[in-house]
């Protein structure tokens, strides 16, 4: 980790203040005062902040109920992101695990873990996201098998793999794909001639968004919920 980043994770500085007070001088590691605030720490370094050493901040992982309207994104000069239904003093380092379209609601993971992090998204790994979609016109059967065996997608020089599909209502179906193609769900639908009007997503692997928590609500994640994650598709 940078030194910049875990001062300001730790010690409640901005960046900016943080790269201040190494310049400074008010900043040792391993007994040296530091020079470059964007210096990579060894595991176990020892830093002090005015002589007070500073303390690793454990992993954090979250998981936000997205509302439509806010972006996936740490900053955006137009939109709200999802870091902003968040209190300042959380934010800190956190980014987001598999983003969501603007309009797109549902489950978003959040975390300051980047191993953990890769091991969710990584696309040889296969973990497994559910989604809520609702559709412009019903669907048939014919395009539920065309989705279940695999599409291709306008652009793409292979097919989608295999989805999930469970037809809830006419116009309504809960997918599961093991994909993150750009935009695919909405693509996936229009491949089959159909267009997504909501779409809300589920779950991440074994992790379902809680029934308790409101559009902007948030919460920890629990250490099974982490584990659990950390395993998704091994």
């Amino acid at each position: 980790m940078r030194l910049d980043r875990l001062l300001s994770h730790v010690a409640g500085l901005t960046r900016s203040q943080a790269q201040r007070a190494v310049r400074a001088g008010r900043v040792a590691v391993d007994g040296a005062l530091a020079e470059d605030p964007a210096c990579k720490l060894g595991d176990g370094a020892e830093v002090l902040l005015d002589g007070v050493p500073v303390a690793k901040r454990a992993p954090r992982y979250l998981m936000l109920h997205k509302p439509a309207g806010c972006v996936c994104a740490t900053t955006d000069g137009r939109h709200p992101t999802v870091l902003d239904l968040l209190p300042e003093a959380e934010r800190g380092g956190l980014h987001v695990v598999g983003r969501l379209d603007l309009d797109v609601t549902g489950l978003v993971l959040l975390t300051d873990d980047g191993a953990w992090s890769h091991r969710v998204t990584a696309p040889r790994r296969k973990c497994p996201k559910t989604y809520l979609a609702g559709l412009a016109e019903a669907i048939d059967d014919a395009a539920l098998d065309a989705l279940r065996r695999g599409v291709r997608l306008r652009g793409e020089e292979e097919d989608t793999r295999a989805a999930a599909i469970e037809r809830l209502a006419p116009d309504h179906v809960r997918v599961t794909v093991t994909e993150g193609r750009y935009h695919q769900v909405k693509r996936m639908f229009a491949a089959v001639g159909n267009r997504v009007l909501t779409l809300r997503r589920e779950q991440v692997g074994p992790v379902a968004l809680d029934p308790a928590l409101a559009p902007g609500a948030w919460r920890a994640l629990t250490a099974d919920e982490v584990a659990g994650l950390r395993a998704c598709g091994a």
